[in-house]
């Protein structure tokens, strides 16, 4: 039916634009102030990791956004959620959920969303579809 397909292709849209806005968000500040994230990050001579990072998370956001190399850039955006998880869950011992701070349930969700879209790809609104890479 027309309405369920296009239903699924604003669906697709709407986690690309969520995806996307959070990955630019996160990895900008991580390229401009790398010094300042590896210091954070418990590291402060890394100042290489927060800057390749803040690269992949920006580029993979912005591609995730226009729906340019979508699933590869979903890719890329769940092995780094799922590296996140692993530091949260293993290393810092964060719980699920906490009133006090950030808990583990938001890296998740974008995980969830990165795979939906890894396995789905971009739908039809995205430049993936406008250039014909998409099935």
């Amino acid at each position: 039916m027309v309405f369920e397909d296009n239903a699924v292709n604003i669906g697709l849209l709407a986690l690309r634009i969520a995806l996307g806005a959070v990955f630019i968000y996160h990895g900008f500040p991580k390229l401009k102030n790398p010094r300042a994230m590896a210091t954070a990050f418990g590291n402060p001579n890394a100042v290489w990791f927060p800057a390749v990072l803040g690269f992949f998370e920006t580029l993979s956001g912005v591609a995730v956004l226009l729906g340019l190399f979508t699933q590869l850039a979903a890719a890329v955006l769940a092995l780094v959620m799922l590296g996140a998880l692993y530091h949260k869950i293993v290393k810092w011992n964060i719980p699920f959920m906490a009133h006090d701070k950030t808990g583990w349930e938001f890296d998740l969700a974008l995980l969830a969303i990165a795979l939906a879209l890894f396995f789905l790809g971009a739908g039809q609104i995205s430049l993936d579809a406008l250039l014909i890479w998409v099935s």
